[in-house]
């Protein structure tokens, strides 16, 4: 290896330990004696490790429960968004309607506003149907977000319109090509937007606590965001929470980093 190459290796490295630091320190701490994480300077490992943290969260703090609503949350999200996104996306990219290009434009100027201006309006709307502190009304803000929509519409413009034709001449109906041509063209971008859309889900904070008012269907950030105003001494339960919320989504990554990657590349070589 060169001395140039040796170089911007080491500076890599130092930048991802630097980054992953403070992620380090947050397992150590979990498994810390309670107090221990607070001593100055703080500990880097834990003098005897226990799992009494975790077991805490579980048997006195219900973090199960939490659990269990961030993952049906973010799952049906991810589900739900695909099912709205990929054929308003093929829609915008290959039918010919009218009014597609002021819809077009309309998303475009959406999506330009912040989404906190729209949580007020988007609030009121559901209180007035009676989605309030419900999983419906968490859910709404993710069935068809706009930048999904642009993200399939551009992927599907890629696909040959002769190909379209061809299946449509031999009786194929609009669902069919869906299906059968479009969907498998698309699968590793919407491998892509299922993760962006279940990572931002799960790390969604600011609308569940404003649409959620029972604590029984509280989502992870948001309880481990209550657990830190009543329990801000208690570093080590905190950081057992923290971790909780964390390795799942770390994990779900891990595993579908292959696609996700493909279809980040594969959309940088798309005219």
């Amino acid at each position: 290896m060169k001395p140039r190459e040796m170089l911007v290796t080491g500076l890599a490295a130092c930048v991802a330990l630097f980054t992953a630091l403070p992620l380090l320190w947050m397992v150590s701490a979990s498994f810390m004696q309670p107090g221990e994480a607070a001593h100055a300077p703080p500990p880097l490992l834990p003098s005897s490790p226990t799992l009494a943290n975790y077991a805490q969260l579980f048997r006195n703090y219900g973090i199960g429960t939490y659990l269990f609503n961030s993952l049906v949350i973010s799952t049906l999200a991810t589900l739900l968004a695909l099912i709205f996104t990929v054929p308003a996306g093929y829609a915008l990219a290959k039918l010919r309607f009218s009014g597609r290009v002021t819809i077009q434009w309309m998303l475009v100027v959406a999506i330009l506003v912040p989404g906190q201006i729209g949580m007020l309006p988007l609030f009121l709307e559901l209180k007035f149907l009676g989605l309030v502190n419900s999983y419906a009304g968490v859910l709404v803000p993710w069935l068809a977000g706009i930048f999904g929509i642009f993200l399939v519409r551009q992927y599907c413009l890629a696909i040959p319109q002769e190909m379209i034709e061809a299946a449509r001449l031999d009786g194929a109906s609009e669902f069919a090509i869906l299906r059968h041509i479009i969907l498998p063209t698309l699968a590793p971008i919407l491998v892509t937007l299922a993760l962006f859309v279940f990572l931002g889900c799960w790390n969604d904070f600011l609308w569940p606590l404003i649409i959620l008012s029972d604590q029984d269907l509280y989502t992870l950030p948001v309880a481990l965001a209550a657990f830190s105003r009543e329990h801000a001494e208690d570093l080590e339960v905190m950081m057992a929470g923290s971790v909780i919320t964390t390795l799942p989504v770390l994990l779900l990554f891990l595993v579908l980093q292959r696609f996700y990657l493909d279809g980040l590349l594969s959309g940088s070589v798309k005219q």
